[in-house]
């Protein structure tokens, strides 16, 4: 059971379905009138939804980017991707990156049916980062902005997946794999040690550790052998790309030839100095907060051009 701290603003439990399968939805509304929108957040691979968005530390309500951005008037919400968190889990369910696409377009339309809101502000991270770019090319019409922090896309010159692939093998020999501190510590430390704010690392992996003792090997899989998942020709929403200096997802010519395929005028590629690959844990945590909500809050072109 969720305990709220004081200054935690409180949300609530949905339930979406995809194929029969249940998909936990956590929503925080907009502290106030709702004038910035609707947000969706979408995780990665190695942790559930509430640990990466809505975070409690003591003393902290700007750990949780929920709590960040429905006091600024979003409407926010976020799930848990089948075989995580409290979504449904059995050995069948291996989660690649295209499950997590249509688990977004499962959960965007309860998101329409309990709020009215058909187009949604999207923002992925890592794999949630390639899950949202591909449910953004499948339903264009659904995505009113895209923000893909600490994406891939072909992985050419990725440090991190080329360790990862030594071990392709033994994802692909077991449908989940073990989650323990260890792993979650060096989420912290792979990159650049020393980015992470030391308040945030131990309740994050606390209450990663409250959903999980395993987690899915489809986004690994296809990561590390699968590569490109997405077309960005394909993806007309207005996008940004946010990429962490010290980041070894992706290497920033990868996510450039990434960003000049976009076709849309209205995108951004953002650096964010300083930052490693779990952006939303890090010590520039408003640097990143600042960057999306301006996107976020951006106001519409009043000239496009004939």
């Amino acid at each position: 059971m969720r305990t709220e701290h004081a200054d935690d603003l409180p949300g609530r439990s949905h339930e979406a379905s995809i194929g029969g399968r249940r998909l936990h939805v956590w929503e925080k509304p907009a502290a106030g009138e709702a004038v910035g929108g609707t947000i969706l957040f979408v995780h990665g691979s190695s942790m559930s939804s509430q640990p990466t968005f809505d975070l409690r530390v003591d003393g902290m309500p700007q750990a949780s980017p929920m709590n960040w951005f429905a006091s600024r008037g979003f409407d926010t919400w976020t799930f848990d991707c089948r075989g995580y968190g409290r979504s449904c889990k059995d050995d069948a369910i291996i989660a690649s990156i295209s499950d997590g696409a249509d688990d977004i377009a499962a959960v965007a339309d309860l998101v329409r049916d309990r709020s009215g809101a058909d187009s949604l502000m999207v923002y992925g991270i890592s794999s949630g980062a390639l899950r949202a770019a591909l449910y953004a090319e499948r339903h264009p019409g659904r995505v009113a902005r895209l923000a893909l922090d600490a994406m891939v896309w072909t992985g050419r010159g990725s440090p991190t997946l080329a360790e990862r692939a030594r071990k392709l093998d033994q994802w692909r020999a077991s449908p989940r794999r073990p989650l323990d501190r260890e792993f979650l510590m060096s989420i912290f430390t792979r990159d650049h040690a020393g980015t992470a704010d030391e308040r945030i690392i131990a309740p994050f992996i606390d209450q990663v550790l409250e959903h999980d003792d395993s987690i899915p090997n489809g986004t690994y899989i296809d990561m590390c052998a699968n590569l490109p998942v997405c077309d960005p020709q394909k993806i007309t929403a207005p996008t940004i790309i946010m990429r962490g200096e010290y980041d070894g997802i992706a290497s920033l010519e990868d996510l450039l030839d990434f960003y000049a395929r976009l076709p849309s005028p209205d995108k951004e590629f953002a650096m964010m100095p300083g930052i490693a690959h779990a952006s939303f844990t890090q010590k520039n945590l408003m640097r990143v907060y600042h960057i999306l909500h301006s996107f976020f809050t951006r106001p519409e072109p009043v000239y496009r051009g004939r």
